[in-house]
């Protein structure tokens, strides 16, 4: 049985993250654990609401608050307990108070996948998609990851992005192995080469061996262009509701098309779920 992580901010609780975790654990009958991370550091008030009339910071408000902040996350624990006993997904609920990003690097460490917001920042602020806690976290990761956005819609098609890289074939590997129970749904293979080339699929008859061994149902989607601008295209006439499969994420890769920016576009572009493994 693998081990699915989820990560929650229980100040701002996703329930997306959570149905998205829940419906690919069942799918897959795999364990998901609910990591939520409890920062010390983090609260949902701001130190100036703290002072006291006189001056100083009032340990009354500063009790009220910390107690507002225990029963937030208290309920965000409840409500996740809940919705996997409802589906019948095994679970595991992990409350960790280290610094956030700390506490993510070593769980990703010993999970399959982890299931994350593009829209989490474990702060005060606000910030838009994709947050700087998603940056940071993404190229050190140690293991896949499903990036979902802040509004779930059960997805019904795989979208997989190849560009010859050996980072586009690593990240289908890893979905095909990790997630099997999704390869149920229809798949598409999408391919976006540069204008003046053909449009023949890189490495054709290896990447179709591979791909009859893994999708042998996958249709394929070959077109030129700026690979940012034609798969934001392609996903706007995109009549039913996919996931990406996305290669590498790491800083400094050399790669046509899996840079950091790539990933980004997807989050910033689409609501759609992205799987990346690097």
């Amino acid at each position: 049985m693998k081990k699915i992580v989820a990560v929650f901010d229980g100040l701002k609780y996703s329930k997306s993250t959570r149905d998205y975790a829940i419906q690919i654990a069942g799918e897959n009958k795999a364990h998901l654990v609910g990591l939520f991370l409890e920062d010390h550091l983090y609260h949902s008030y701001k130190v100036y609401e703290l002072i006291s009339e006189e001056g100083g910071i009032s340990p009354g408000k500063q009790k009220k608050y910390l107690d507002a902040d225990k029963k937030m996350r208290d309920k965000a624990v409840a409500d996740f307990e809940s919705a996997c006993q409802k589906e019948g997904v095994t679970f595991t609920v992990r409350r960790n108070r280290e610094v956030a990003s700390q506490a993510l690097l070593q769980e990703s460490i010993y999970a399959d996948l982890v299931v994350m917001g593009t829209h989490e920042t474990f702060s005060n602020r606000k910030e838009k998609v994709p947050t700087r806690f998603v940056r940071d976290i993404l190229p050190s990761i140690q293991c896949p990851v499903l990036l979902v956005s802040a509004h779930y819609r059960p997805f019904n098609k795989i979208v997989l992005l190849f560009d010859g890289e050996p980072s586009s074939v690593f990240a289908i590997k890893m979905f095909s192995y990790m997630l099997p129970a999704l390869k149920e749904h229809p798949a598409e293979v999408l391919t976006v080469k540069p204008m003046g080339h053909s449009l023949h699929l890189p490495d054709n008859k290896l990447m179709k061996e591979f791909m009859k061994r893994h999708f042998p149902k996958a249709m394929y989607k070959i077109t030129k262009g700026i690979p940012e601008i034609e798969i934001i295209n392609f996903l706007k006439e995109e009549k039913q509701y996919p996931l990406i499969v996305l290669g590498a994420y790491r800083r400094g890769t050399v790669s046509r098309w899996f840079r950091e920016s790539m990933a980004d576009v997807l989050m910033k572009d689409t609501r759609l779920p992205v799987f990346i493994a690097h």
